[in-house]
């Protein structure tokens, strides 16, 4: 009887699972020359998954350009598996129209005309990243070899079970199938993206009281999923939250709703309305959009890797204390490492703004600490400009502090920083603020490979997945340039108002609406419908998905815990090792169990990168693909294995 083929099972297809596929197919001549059988459970198109299905809004973009989009290893990822070259986005396209890149999925006459127009420095649609994805996974498929089978099935997973000692002979794990099939797999991978969440209990009451009042109430959710239709033409709308989800919102209500945008002479935009908007009332914590994405170009010395946070420095704090703190050891690393690229740019790209040279300052702020008095004499005094001084604190909370009189105050407030904010980063004469996204940027990319989560004290990991992830994603994961621009003019026609800083909402019973302010203004606002545009927090615990539903009821994960002052508490994440094994309740790995994703202790990296920065998904995937190959070499031994020396 021929041995059985060892088979593996990936719960979630979207681009994680094709990044792991391809990285399967780069190191498994090394560690594994035996057939596989490879599973993939996705109800969606595997490649694009849920999130980047082609069927949502054609007007929803990126928020990156074409050239900042690939999913190949390439070299500058620091692995073991080989790198593997390949076209990002913006190569890809221009592949397919010259026909040098075949066997790429349909593509409607709209597709094609985007294609046309694309350039590297665009913001490609949601559609036409679906299809780049699409093709991606059918060139992982294919580098996999003959000897390797993938088999998709169009269907959703609802639970995972241990094979019985009948069933073991087929893989140790049985995973059950919505239609009712199982699939045995040896090892199971799970890696879904953002899932839907069972309603906070504070949602849950704002969804009930609107139902009870005849309003309308959209808790945390993916945009593009959510029925707005219950939204009429004119109506006040409540919308807390301004980032990525606000943008997409804004799309779907107007433009979505047959209006357009008109430029004018001068570059700027009207808003033509259809009829059918409603009016947005918007505001947040910060009170601002996210930043914009840059559009300059570097003037003066090329972008460089950090110079503080480094992995020699990281190992000298490792070695003198046994946990670290974020704020107190490795900020003012990262914030000194932004601060040398953004006034290196300054000084190499614009010398007449600064008091003497790069060279004379670079070797004053070696030798000073971010936090320092000292710092702060030598940057006052080098650059006399305040406005062009870079103070972090302030591109945080960028109106903190400030108390607005009125109404109009905050409407003028909010948009001339969103102006301003267009300003310094669409304008060629600020690239200052394009050397601090690429700081960011790389430092992002090396916290998680530098930083054992282990080695952190609990304080550090909430501010690391709270605080960090947020000021980074403020700072350099906006929107797209024109998008703040069509803000604006949705704003000078009325339909979008602002609401300020620490923006509130409760639920009047008296009035049975909802009603809205800022605590840093007396604006306040009521209106039948509100809209929490955010995504839910991504957990294990309260997820709507069947299958990580399943595995926290299961108990055989376990939930990460944080220790503070007032004791342990949950993140309501999935607690999984290094090597994304799915750790059991007494912290043992899960045998033949791994886990991927915004949901689990991770680092939370994303599916795909820029090119040629040592992208922490890359190499996460490489990782995981290469632990996945040992697990089934371990259990199912090759003949050259087996055979004596």
């Amino acid at each position: 009887m021929p041995p059985r083929v060892p088979a593996i099972a990936f719960i979630g297809g979207g681009p994680r699972t094709a990044g792991v596929l391809e990285r399967l197919a780069a190191s498994r001549p090394a560690l594994f020359e035996g057939p596989l059988h490879i599973h993939v459970i996705e109800p969606h198109q595997p490649g694009s998954g849920r999130i980047w299905r082609y069927d949502q809004d054609p007007g929803l973009l990126l928020n990156s350009t074409a050239a900042d989009v690939t999913m190949f290893t390439d070299a500058s990822v620091a692995c073991d598996g080989p790198s593997v070259d390949g076209p990002g986005l913006s190569t890809w396209a221009a592949g397919v129209l010259d026909g040098s890149i075949r066997d790429v999925p349909a593509l409607e006459p709209h597709l094609l005309e985007q294609l046309r127009s694309l350039s590297p420095a665009s913001f490609p649609t949601r559609q036409l990243q679906s299809k780049y994805l699409e093709w991606f996974f059918g060139r992982a498929v294919a580098s996999l070899g003959p000897d390797a089978v993938v088999t998709v099935h169009r269907d959703t997973a609802h639970g995972v079970s241990p094979a019985t000692a009948g069933e073991s002979d087929a893989g140790a794990h049985r995973v059950r199938l919505a239609s009712g099939a199982e699939v045995a797999a040896d090892v199971v991978v799970y890696a879904l993206g953002h899932t839907d969440s069972l309603l906070e209990p504070e949602s849950a009451r704002l969804g009930e009281f609107a139902a009870r009042h005849g309003g309308f109430h959209a808790a945390p959710s993916y945009t593009t999923d959510v029925d707005y239709s219950g939204i009429e033409a004119g109506q006040d709308v409540i919308v807390s939250g301004m980032g990525l989800a606000f943008v997409d919102l804004l799309v779907l209500l107007f433009e979505g709703r047959g209006g357009r945008f008109k430029e004018r002479p001068d570059g700027e935009l009207d808003y033509v309305p259809s009829g059918a908007e409603p009016r947005v009332w918007a505001g947040s914590r910060r009170g601002v959009p996210y930043h914009s994405k840059i559009s300059s170009v570097l003037r003066g010395e090329p972008a460089a890797r950090p110079r503080y946070f480094t992995a020699e420095a990281v190992a000298e704090l490792l070695a003198e204390h046994h946990e670290l703190d974020f704020r107190t050891q490795l900020w003012p690393l990262i914030a000194k490492d932004a601060g040398y690229a953004y006034y290196r740019e300054l000084f190499t790209g614009y010398p007449e703004r600064v008091l003497g040279t790069w060279t004379s300052f670079e070797a004053h702020f070696d030798s000073v600490d971010w936090y320092s008095s000292a710092r702060e004499e030598l940057v006052n005094f080098a650059v006399p400009d305040a406005a062009l001084r870079l103070d972090l604190e302030k591109l945080d909370h960028p109106l903190s502090g400030c108390a607005f009189a009125d109404h109009d105050t905050v409407q003028r407030s909010v948009a001339a920083y969103i102006q301003r904010d267009l300003d310094l980063r669409t304008s060629d004469d600020h690239s200052e603020t394009l050397a601090l996204f690429t700081a960011l940027l790389f430092v992002y990319m090396d916290l998680g490979r530098l930083v054992p989560q282990e080695r952190l004290n609990a304080r550090s990991q909430q501010a690391i997945h709270g605080w960090w992830h947020g000021f980074f994603s403020f700072v350099d994961s906006g929107p797209p340039p024109h998008r703040l621009r069509e803000m604006l003019a949705l704003h000078r026609a009325g339909l979008l108002k602002f609401l300020g800083p620490g923006m509130w909402v409760r639920a009047d019973e008296a009035v049975g609406r909802f009603v809205a302010g800022s605590f840093q203004s007396p604006v306040v606002v009521d209106a039948s419908a509100y809209i929490e545009a955010r995504l839910p927090s991504p957990s294990v615990e309260r997820s709507a998905n069947p299958a990580l539903a399943d595995l926290h009821d299961a108990g055989w994960g376990t939930e990460q815990r944080l220790l503070t002052s007032e004791g342990a508490h949950s993140t309501g994440k999935l607690l999984v090792s290094g090597n994304h094994e799915v750790l059991s309740p007494v912290g043992t790995p899960q045998n033949g169990l791994f886990a991927v994703g915004p949901w689990t202790s991770g680092w939370g990296a994303g599916a795909f990168a820029r090119p040629n920065t040592n992208a922490a998904p890359f190499r996460e995937n490489d990782a995981l693909a290469r632990r996945i190959l040992a697990t089934v070499a371990a259990t199912h031994p090759t003949e050259s294995q087996l055979a004596p020396f």
